[in-house]
């Protein structure tokens, strides 16, 4: 486990069609796959997590931790959910994906899913998974409730909102999301930082930050470290 401040995998996009989800080329990678770099903003976030070449290992360890994302959305019951408030003093994974994700995002919950099924059930029930959509048009609070538990698990807590107040907070963190965009062949692309953030229960900040090569193993060996708030 490494340590770097505030900066770790390129940030990653995806490319939605309505049947066929063609792979982009990242322009930062050697290989082919659904997700991207973003174009850098200059109005981006102090410390941005895709300032760093991919180191080839699951976590970094930050130097200088996030402040967890001030963000009141709605959960898959229709319900409001302040993030913070909701999550104070637990360990915490968030996550900024879409339902229509033809590789990374279901793959990254799924990962997420089979590790957590691993821990003791005492672990398991502290341990709060979050999946933010980038795509909050489509991912509706029904739609993410159809689909967090085939994805993930049904523990997996689901939050769709306004997409500019997504957008804000995800940038809290140093992750880049933007608009969706529709191509000339009907396509979608959507592009959006393919990292999970792992926030202390102790401290309620993010202090290591996964990258989407991370596997069901790395995470089962991570997990307890994380649920106890130590360093991996």
């Amino acid at each position: 486990m490494r340590k770097l401040t505030r900066a770790v995998r390129p940030l990653r996009a995806a490319r939605r069609a309505p049947l066929i989800a063609a792979a982009l080329v990242a322009a930062s990678a050697l290989t082919l796959s659904a997700c991207g770099p973003t174009t850098p903003k200059a109005d981006g976030p102090a410390a941005d997590v895709s300032l760093a070449p991919d180191s080839g290992k699951p976590g970094t360890v930050l130097d200088r931790p996030f402040t967890k994302p001030d963000l009141v959305l709605t959960d898959t019951t229709g319900k409001p959910y302040d993030l913070r408030a909701r999550t104070k003093g637990k360990p915490v994974l968030i996550y900024f994906g879409y339902t229509h994700c033809p590789d990374v995002c279901p793959l990254t919950m799924s990962n997420i899913a089979i590790a957590k099924k691993k821990l003791p059930k005492a672990d398991q029930d502290k341990l709060q998974v979050v999946f933010v959509t980038t795509d909050p048009e489509r991912d509706t609070p029904a739609e993410l409730a159809k689909w967090l538990p085939a994805a993930g698990d049904p523990s997996f807590i689901g939050l769709s909102g306004e997409f500019a107040t997504i957008q804000a907070g995800a940038r809290q963190i140093g992750i880049g999301i933007d608009p969706p965009k529709k191509e000339k062949d009907g396509s979608v692309v959507s592009m959006h930082g393919a990292q999970v953030i792992a926030f202390s229960p102790r401290t309620d900040q993010g202090y290591v930050v996964y990258g989407e090569n991370t596997t069901v193993e790395d995470w089962a060996k991570d997990l307890p470290k994380i649920i106890k708030g130590e360093n991996p």
